[in-house]
């Protein structure tokens, strides 16, 4: 149980436990007063009060986004008998269905597999089939009208076929969740958990400092760990006051300068046994070995209690992080909460200021805009494509402005509050410009006449604020306070301007996150290890044998291909002929990286410092430098592979097509390129060539409704996905709450035109939707425009975008 707890400082630095306060647990389970009579049931529940006080104590040191991968991590290690042969390795993608042929086309492969299936699940649940084909055949997937409620279900995790259920265990329903139905699967998780530990939820009650403070000692400190925004020391003083008469209670905030009176009020407090709490050590890093030191030092009162409140830190003492008593103290999600933060950080005074009933309604505005930026990054890269490091500084600032326009006597401005926010306070920190349109239709939306009206107007009319809330006619602060109680405790999307099913695409990413983190957790060795040959031969045989299945049957490592000819061909053939000779290089560059890998893990040759770097790169799960320098491909090495050698394999048609000359009559998937944006523009430059004008006076311009009648060129493309609302080929819709996350677009064709040309569509119907390479949102290929009949905010909002289909 400790080997397992001591796992997570892998995943973060703050996460450390030490040997003394795990016994003193044990001390504390081991009195638990039951005499059962015999020494069997006594031992049995020993052991099941031990696991239920160390899960209870580890969760509260963790922030909430990491429970759900501690117990998990718990369960793996506490319950091994719960996983049969392969199925852990199953899930957390280490052996994954390989075996897939190339020949296996993907129509065939869609034939294999049941049709209540979507589409995009396929090869999720081709990989079930083939890494672990006993549990396939149980699950009867050909009985439609059997799965049929599942497939459909909002909770599928609870809603098994009942004949299945009993059939198959607890964690193969897990299994079963992640390939058919992903965007449940967060919540799968978690009740494999529950189940498995035997709790009722897996966050432990929410632990205020007066409980803590039962657990403390004069010769422990207690360190809080913080997230960004959140900030204990209120309830600190209200505890201080309650616990010694609000006498004896110090604090000094670490920053410069601040280092000798730390020590001197430590020593101080410890001979009188008064309480000291030092703030913001994150700031004092390197000081903290001399804390250490005097604490171990102190023969304290018992009185005596040392509080410590730091942010997370990678470089933060791991003595004082062992020898501490720790607990996470996080702002609490949601927009309800943190608007009450916020209004009751701000003084009656500030929201009545000379009585001016707009300057209050435009603070609510300013207020809920904060809360908006802030809690959309719930929903990465849905919400905001990163997260942003929006802060109280920013809601200060904002506050400012309003303060001062609200000054002067003339009218009120509502550029300046829109230029300053957008370029410089919010805007500031943004740096893609999708998020930018989401951020500047934020602006437009809650800094406008129409919700706060002009203060000149004394009518009894309401001022219209979005979502149908109505805003008191009134400067109180309590006023608003009501408002912000009205709320629901549960974010409703359409806060946010975000689609119905938000929730199945963040599950999605949240478990694929936890998956990864579990990744890193049941690894052997941390970085930077010396070579170890047994180590090295256990934790990179996936990737060897990985590698070795997907060149079976395919000569690409052996292959000669002379580097492409400077002949004045056509764009597009050559970036073809380029294509695939880059493709053939990079496959064999990582043949040879991992030939030499294997070699010296054989002992047949001598650790070199490229192999040493190579290796330290697999072993902590990161796709290496040198490969992701020649194609910047997904991050995980097994994916990164994989998609090297599909595309590889793919482009050889790309090259007998073009050949022939019939590529362009044929319907193309730009997710078998490695440089999908270049053909784009091969595309371009040839379409130049042939009308005999220049490239800029190109545009381009996509349609559903069958060919171009204006375009000289044009290609057609499939294979495009969809995610944030739905699109059938005529207009955008929004998603429902029982929507796919991810659906499928209709095939479209893609083509340049002259600038002046009218496209298929007018413009003011349509919204530019940007194509990204993958899910993740990190790389654009181009922008599309999609009819979307109007409205183009709301689109804006729901972080609408096209992507790619993974290969």
């Amino acid at each position: 149980m400790y080997f397992i707890i001591s796992d997570l400082s892998k995943i973060n630095n703050m996460y450390r436990f030490s040997l003394a306060s795990f016994l003193r647990l044990f001390q504390r389970a081991l009195q638990s007063e039951l005499d059962l009579g015999n020494t069997e049931e006594r031992i049995k529940s020993l052991i099941s009060s031990l696991k239920h006080m160390v899960y209870e104590y580890v969760c509260r040191c963790l922030f909430k986004a990491d429970q759900l991968m501690f117990a998990l991590h718990f369960v793996k290690g506490m319950h091994p008998e719960l996983f049969q042969d392969n199925e852990w390795d199953t899930f957390t993608g280490v052996i994954i269905g390989d075996m897939l042929r190339k020949s296996d086309s993907q129509k065939s492969i869609r034939d294999q597999i049941p049709s209540w299936i979507e589409q995009e699940r396929t090869w999720a649940v081709a990989s079930l089939k083939i890494s672990l084909p006993a549990l396939y055949q149980t699950l009867c997937f050909q009985d439609t009208p059997l799965w049929q409620p599942f497939s459909r279900s909002s909770m599928c995790e609870q809603d098994f076929p009942t004949i299945i259920a009993n059939r198959i265990s607890l964690f193969q329903q897990v299994l079963v969740v992640q390939a058919v139905r992903p965007d449940r699967l967060q919540s799968a998780m978690a009740l494999f958990a529950c189940k498995a530990l035997g709790i009722r939820e897996l966050s432990p009650p929410p632990l205020n400092l007066k409980r803590l403070y039962k657990e403390t000692l004069e010769i422990e400190p207690i360190l809080i760990i913080i997230s960004p925004g959140a900030d204990p020391s209120q309830e600190l003083q209200e505890l201080a006051s309650v616990e010694r008469n609000g006498e004896g209670y110090h604090q000094v905030a670490m920053g410069q300068g601040q280092a000798d009176l730390a020590i001197q009020t430590v020593k101080e407090c410890a001979r009188n046994g008064e309480w000291l709490c030092l703030k913001n050590l994150h700031l004092v890093v390197p000081w903290l070995p001399i804390l250490e030191k005097e604490l171990n030092n102190l023969q304290p009162q018992p009185g005596f209690r040392l509080w410590l409140t730091a942010e997370v830190h990678p470089k933060f003492s791991p003595i004082l992080l062992q020898s501490s008593l720790k607990i996470t103290y996080e702002a609490p999600p949601g927009l309800k909460k943190n608007l009450m933060r916020t209004y009751e950080s701000w003084t009656p005074e500030q929201i009545s200021k000379k009585g001016n009933i707009s300057r209050a309604l435009a603070l609510f505005s300013l207020a809920w805009f904060h809360a908006a930026c802030q809690e959309r990054r719930n929903y990465i890269p849905q919400g905001w494509t990163k997260f942003y490091e929006f802060s109280l500084s920013d809601l200060r600032a904002g506050y400012d402005i309003i303060d001062r326009l609200f000054d002067g006597a003339k009218d009120f401005q509502w550029e300046f509050v829109h230029g300053l926010l957008e370029n410089a306070i919010y805007g500031g920190r943004i740096d893609n410009y999708f998020d930018m349109r989401v951020l500047r239709s934020y602006l437009e939306q809650f800094f406008n006449s129409r919700v706060i009206a002009d203060s000149n107007f004394r009518g009894k009319k309401m001022s219209r604020f979005p979502y149908s809330i109505s805003l008191p006619n009134s400067c109180n602060i309590l006023d608003y306070r009501h408002v912000i109680e009205r709320l629901p405790e549960d974010d409703k999307p359409d806060f946010f301007g975000l689609p119905a099913n938000i929730a199945r695409s963040s599950q999605r990413m949240t478990s694929s996150l936890v998956i990864s983190q579990l990744r890193i957790l049941s690894r052997s060795v941390t970085a930077g290890c010396k070579f170890d040959r047994e180590i090295w031969s256990n934790e990179l045989s996936p990737v060897l044998n990985l590698w070795k299945k997907l060149n079976q049957n395919s000569n690409l490592i052996h292959q000669k291909v002379s580097p492409p000819s400077e002949r004045q061909g056509s764009p597009i053939l050559s970036f073809i002929i380029l294509e695939q000779f880059n493709a053939i290089r990079l496959v064999q560059s990582v043949h040879q990286s991992l030939a030499a890998l294997s070699k010296v893990i054989r002992g047949t040759s001598l650790l070199s410092s490229e192999v040493q770097k190579l290796a330290s790169a697999l072993l902590n799960q990161k796709c290496p430098l040198t490969w992701q320098s020649k194609w910047e491909g997904p991050e995980d090495p097994l994916q990164y592979l994989r998609a090297v050698v599909a595309r590889a394999l793919a482009i050889q048609n790309w090259v007998g097509k073009a050949e022939k000359q019939t590529l362009l009559s044929d319907t193309l998937d730009l997710s078998e390129l490695f440089h999908p944006d270049t053909f784009l523009n091969a595309l371009r430059q040839e379409t130049a060539r042939v009308m005999g004008c220049s490239v800029d006076s190109l545009k381009f311009t996509a349609s559903w409704k069958g060919q171009i009648r204006e375009a000289k060129l044009q290609v057609k493309i499939s294979g495009l996905q969809l995610e944030g609302c739905s699109f059938d080929g005529n207009r955008l819709s929004e998603n429902q709450h029982d929507s796919p996350s991810v659906s499928s677009v209709l095939p479209c064709y893609m083509t340049w035109i002259p600038q002046d040309a009218h496209g298929p569509y007018s413009p003011e119907d349509c919204i530019s939707l940007p194509l990204y390479t993958s899910a993740e949102r990190d790389c654009v290929v181009t922008n599309i425009d999609v009819p979307c009949g109007g409205n183009q905010d709301q689109w804006i909002q729901c972080g609408a975008a096209l992507f790619l289909k993974n290969q």
